[in-house]
C-alpha cells in the first residue's frame, strides 16, 4: 500500500475513541501554544531591551571622531580643532534611506551647584528640534519645556533636582572646563525636569542647548562630539553604519561610525544567548508532551492487539504494523497542530498588539544599564511557528515508536488463543 493509504487508516483509527483523541490533541495543542508563547515572550524581551537601549537616549548609530572613543575627551571633536560643517554632515547622513534623523551633540563633564549643594555630572548639548525626533527621554517632561538657544537654560533629571533642592525658575551655577584651557562658568535657569527611570542618568546629566554648551566650554560653533542617528529599525543599524562609512570616507576628517551592536556588545551577547534558548524551550515543552502521547498510543495498541495479531497471522509485514501506528500518531499530531494554530494565532496577534503592562505592580526595571518596562510583550514570526510545528510532529512520531514496536511484536498464536 502507498504511504497515503496508511495515513488514511491512521486517521480512521482516531474515531475509535474520540474523547481520548480530542484530549490528546488538546494536550499537544497546548504544548504548541506554550512553546510559541514562551519563545515569543523571550523575543519580546529582546526587542524591548534593544529598542530602549537605542532609542531612550542614544541612537542606533553614533558618529564620532576616530579618536573620541573610549576616553570621550572634550578635545576630540569631529573635524579636530577646526571643526566641521555640521549642516553638510547632517545632510550626508540623513540622505541614507534607512536613516530617520541625525542629531548633533556635545558632551562636557562639569559641576552643577545650587546654594551649598553641588552635583558632578555630564552636560549634554542638543538641538531640541532634532533630539526629540531621535530619542525619547525628552518626550514627556515631568515639568517644564525644552531649552532655547542663547537663553542659558538647562534641563535636569528629577533626581538631581531633588538632591539640589531646586524648582522651575531657580538658577544653577554650572562650571565646566573649556577646550582652550580655561574654566567656564555661568548661571543657568532651570526650565524643566526629565525622568528616564535610569537613576544614574537622572542624577548625573544636565541638558542644555547645543550653542549654549559650546559657548560655555569654549568650543567653536562647528565643534561637536557626536552625531546620533536613528534608523528605521535597530536590525538595520549595522548595514546602515557600513554605508555611512563609505559615504563619509570622502570627508577630510577621520570619522568613526559605530552601530549599537558595536557600542553595546553585552546586549548582543544577551540576545544571542536568548536565541539559543529557543530550542531548549521547545525540547522541554514537547519532551513533557511525549509521555501523554505515548500513553495514549500504548492504550490504543493494547486494545487492538487481537487486530494486530490477525494481521500478522495473515502474513502482514511487522514493519507495516509499525507504519500504521506511526501514521496514526502523525494524524493526531496534525489534528493537534490545527487545534493549536486556531488557538495560538489569535492570542499571539492580540498579545503582540496589546502587551500586558505590569508596571503598576513592579515599576520600571533596569537591566544591562537599560530601562525595561515590565510588560508581557510577545514578538513572533513564521520561523517560530514552523519550528514549533516541526517539533510537535516530531514529538508525535517519537512518542509512537515504542507502542508501534510493541504492536509489531504481538505473538499471533498466543494473542488469538486468549493467552
Amino acid at each position: 500500500m502507498h504511504v497515503g493509504t496508511y495515513f488514511r487508516i491512521g486517521c480512521l483509527n482516531l474515531n475509535r475513541h474520540r474523547k481520548r483523541t480530542v484530549f490528546t490533541a488538546l494536550g499537544l495543542g497546548v504544548g504548541y501554544f506554550a512553546a510559541v508563547f514562551i519563545s515569543g515572550w523571550m523575543n519580546g524581551i529582546q526587542a524591548e531591551l534593544i529598542e530602549n537601549s537605542t532609542s531612550l537616549v542614544g541612537g542606533q548609530i553614533e558618529i564620532h571622531s576616530s579618536s573620541y572613543r573610549p576616553e570621550r575627551s572634550l578635545y576630540e571633536t569631529i573635524g579636530d580643532r577646526s571643526g566641521i560643517n555640521i549642516e553638510d554632515l547632517l545632510s550626508q547622513v540623513a540622505s541614507d534611506p534607512a536613516v530617520i534623523v541625525a542629531a548633533p551633540r556635545v558632551y562636557v563633564g562639569g559641576l552643577i551647584g545650587s546654594g551649598e549643594s553641588t552635583s558632578a555630572g555630564m552636560l549634554m548639548g542638543i538641538q531640541p528640534d532634532l533630539e526629540i525626533t531621535l530619542s525619547r527621554f525628552l518626550d514627556k517632561l515631568v515639568e517644564g519645556r525644552l531649552p532655547k538657544s542663547g537663553q542659558n537654560e538647562i534641563l535636569i533629571g528629577i533626581e538631581m533636582a531633588r538632591q539640589l533642592d531646586v524648582l522651575i525658575g531657580n538658577e544653577l551655577v554650572v562650571v565646566a572646563p573649556g577646550a582652550d584651557g580655561s574654566m567656564g562658568n555661568d548661571l543657568f535657569k532651570v526650565i524643566g525636569f526629565f525622568k528616564t527611570g535610569l537613576s544614574e542618568f537622572d542624577v548625573g546629566v544636565g541638558v542644555m542647548h547645543l550653542e549654549d554648551l559650546q559657548l560655555l566650554a569654549s568650543l567653536g560653533r562647528y565643534s561637536i562630539h557626536e552625531i546620533a542617528v536613528s534608523t528605521l529599525s535597530p536590525s538595520l543599524a549595522s548595514e546602515t553604519a557600513e554605508r555611512l562609512r563609505d559615504t563619509l570616507a570622502s570627508t577630510e576628517s577621520e570619522i568613526s561610525v559605530a552601530s549599537w551592536t558595536e557600542l553595546r556588545p553585552e546586549i548582543v551577547e544577551y540576545v544571542a544567548l536568548m536565541s539559543s534558548v529557543h530550542l531548549i524551550v521547545f525540547s522541554i515543552v514537547f519532551f513533557i508532551a511525549i509521555f501523554g502521547v505515548a500513553n495514549t498510543m500504548l492504550m490504543a495498541t493494547f486494545e487492538r492487539r487481537r487486530e494486530f495479531a490477525v494481521m500478522l497471522a495473515l502474513g502482514t509485514n511487522p514493519w507495516k504494523v509499525v507504519l500504521i501506528v506511526v501514521c496514526e500518531a502523525v494524524a493526531i499530531g496534525v489534528l493537534s497542530l490545527l487545534l493549536g494554530t486556531i488557538v495560538t494565532l489569535p492570542l499571539m496577534e492580540w498579545w503582540q498588539n496589546t502587551p500586558l503592562d505590569l508596571s503598576w505592580f513592579y515599576g520600571d526595571l533596569n537591566f544591562l544599564g537599560t530601562l525595561i518596562k515590565p510588560r508581557i510583550r510577545v514578538e513572533y514570526d513564521l520561523g517560530i511557528l514552523l519550528q514549533a510545528a516541526a517539533m510537535l510532529l516530531a514529538t508525535a512520531v517519537v512518542a509512537s515508536i515504542y507502542p508501534a514496536v510493541k504492536a509489531a511484536r504481538v505473538p499471533p498464536a498466543d494473542t488469538l488463543s486468549g493467552l
